[in-house]
């Protein structure tokens, strides 16, 4: 707030009718002061409330070397295969021989449906691998392993991260789709009549 000084440096003399006046100007700088501590009171609480919202992502380190790759027991995998027209496969285990088609029952067809979709079939896993015991005798974790075929849409795979955090499923990762993996689902697809 700015004053005028208007007292007179006379000292109660005359002069020959002027009086001359002596002014000078104070700036109070409190109001300034604190808006300055209001404004940053107000940018601290609104940047820790507005933290951005991220899925923590563990990579594994890169390395050539078949000893220090991370390995995933046969027993503890789960494959979900992400088709076109929501279509969700799967089948247990990594399926690397390409004869293990022969039983009827090893590769799936489901759906995201809430009753009897893939998340029925996650939990069942999970279950039936926190049951199972490694070497130091710590229950195993289940391993979900998840292949987008060209024809999947971008929601169907957000939709299967979300199943991964809905059940808890803390080790999981996206490979690219095998080509024996869309020759199982073509003859799904085929044996079932969808085109």
């Amino acid at each position: 707030m700015a004053e005028m000084d208007t007292s007179s440096s006379g000292g109660g003399k005359k002069h020959g009718g002027t009086k001359s006046k002596k002014q000078s100007t104070r700036v109070d700088m409190t109001p300034m002061v604190d808006l300055g501590f209001l404004l940053i009171t107000f940018f601290m609480l609104t940047t820790t409330m507005s933290k951005p919202k991220t899925m923590d992502l563990i990579m594994p380190k890169d390395t050539k070397d078949e000893k220090e790759q991370n390995k995933v027991k046969e027993s503890t995998a789960l494959t979900i295969l992400l088709g076109k027209d929501n279509r969700v496969y799967y089948y247990e285990g990594l399926a690397q021989d390409p004869n293990a088609s022969a039983n009827p029952d090893f590769f799936k067809a489901s759906s995201f449906a809430n009753k009897g979709g893939i998340r029925d079939e996650i939990i069942r896993k999970r279950d039936e691998v926190s049951k199972l015991r490694n070497a130091k005798g710590e229950p195993e974790d289940v391993v979900v392993i998840i292949k987008a075929d060209d024809d999947a849409t971008y929601a169907n795979f957000v939709d299967i991260l979300d199943e991964m955090a809905i059940n808890r499923i803390q080790r999981y990762a996206t490979v690219d789709i095998s080509d024996q993996d869309k020759t199982w689902i073509k003859q799904t697809e085929n044996a079932n009549g969808v085109k």
